[in-house]
């Protein structure tokens, strides 16, 4: 995934701009690097050019965002190459950076790598992209490969020390959980400063003199990060519900009182339809109303949606309530239902600054249980409501 070069030079047809010698430089091999310098490779379809540096050619990259970051941005979002979507971690160069131009650390997650740069229009400065295994800030940070081990390598792997004369870096406030910012200090030189949360406060955070105010370390969770969320959540349930809706409908088919196809296309269709209903609450209405609906707890949540979502679902598909069979019926959906649905909800957790760990963990041992409790005792009655016609 990366090139090591070591030297002055640049690959033929790129774009070059010559900064003058650092402190301690490194080059061929002379200076206190204990290692070969390694550099990102350049052919990348986001570099634009290269920018020579003591430590080597660094790749150079632009604000604006072309089609293509666009695009790749937006199968991510529907889960398509997501786990696959990243740059090669390392050192990069925004605009025209010279030796005093700020650090800034990111993931190399390529969404929020470009969500970076895009939010920095009109500056100079480096990034220093950690290998996160293509996994965002935040959730590389509680999984710590966005962490002071990889930080102190990466620092000293790019060369950064050659390239710029102070000692600064600049890190996303999400990734503290990961960053012993003293281990940093002390191993290698480099002051940790936490930057806002949101890149887009980023130039004014700069232009403050490294300052942030007190919006800048708050995280909310506006309509619209929620929703941007749903679709990956949505194709990720869709991937079980697809084998799932199936069997439902033949198993609509067991008992009743006519024929298979006959009991599965009334029966089954409701079954598939009630379930799939039961699948979109957990994955789209719950993320639209989350601040609204009742309970702190996630499952609660969904537990709430997902018996409102069952019991619209069993007045509009006319499920006949009347006999025992009928009354079976609804009670296991009932429990279907709001079972699947808080499910799918208390998956979104991990999308969420509403929770800790420590919260999740509790959370589960008792929702878990509860939720599969509910649905294999839902599905057991309706089985035997099928034969009880």
């Amino acid at each position: 995934m990366s090139d090591t070069r070591c030297g002055c030079g640049s690959l033929p047809g790129k774009e070059k701009v010559m900064l003058p010698s650092a402190p301690d430089a490194v080059c061929c091999g002379s200076g206190p690097a204990a290692g070969p310098t390694t550099l990102p490779p350049l052919e990348q379809p986001f570099v634009i050019g290269t920018i020579e540096t003591p430590a080597g050619p660094v790749p150079r990259v632009l604000s604006t965002l072309e089609w293509r970051d666009r695009w790749g941005a937006f199968k991510a979002r529907w889960g398509i190459n997501r786990m696959d979507y990243a740059i090669a971690p390392g050192l990069y160069a925004l605009g025209d950076p010279g030796p005093d131009s700020p650090v800034l650390v990111s993931a190399n997650y390529k969404m929020s790598f470009d969500v970076l740069r895009s939010a920095l229009s009109g500056r100079d400065l480096w990034i220093l992209a950690l290998d996160t295994k293509g996994i965002n800030v935040w959730c590389a940070a509680g999984k710590g490969t966005f962490g002071t081990e990889e930080m102190i390598g990466r620092i000293e792997a790019s060369g950064l020390k050659a390239v710029v004369n102070h000692r600064s870096l600049i890190v996303p406030q999400l990734g503290a959980p990961g960053v012993a910012a003293h281990t940093v200090k002390k191993r290698s030189g480099f002051a940790v400063h936490y930057g806002p949360i949101r890149a887009a406060d980023i130039p004014a955070y700069l232009d403050a003199g490294g300052k942030a105010t007190a919006g800048m370390r708050l995280k909310d969770f506006p309509l619209r990060e929620r929703a941007a969320l749903i679709p990956v959540e949505l194709v990720e349930a869709m991937k079980p519900a697809a084998i799932i809706a199936p069997i439902l409908f033949l198993t609509g088919g067991l008992g009743g009182s006519e024929g298979f196809w006959a009991n599965a296309l009334r029966e089954g269709t409701f079954a598939a339809l009630a379930f799939l209903a039961a699948v979109v609450a957990g994955t789209v209405v719950h993320p639209l109303l989350l601040p609204w609906l009742p309970g702190r707890a996630f499952s609660t949540k969904g537990f709430t949606l997902g018996a409102a979502t069952a019991l619209v679902v069993l007045l509009l598909g006319g499920l006949d309530g009347s006999g025992w069979a009928g009354r079976l019926g609804w009670l296991a959906w009932l429990m279907i239902g709001p079972a699947v649905t808080a499910y799918l909800a208390m998956n979104f957790t991990g999308c969420s600054t509403y929770t800790s760990l420590s919260g999740v963990n509790r959370e589960m041992r008792w929702a878990l249980p509860l939720e599969a409790g509910m649905g294999l005792g839902g599905l057991i009655l309706w089985i035997a409501s099928r034969w009880m016609i």
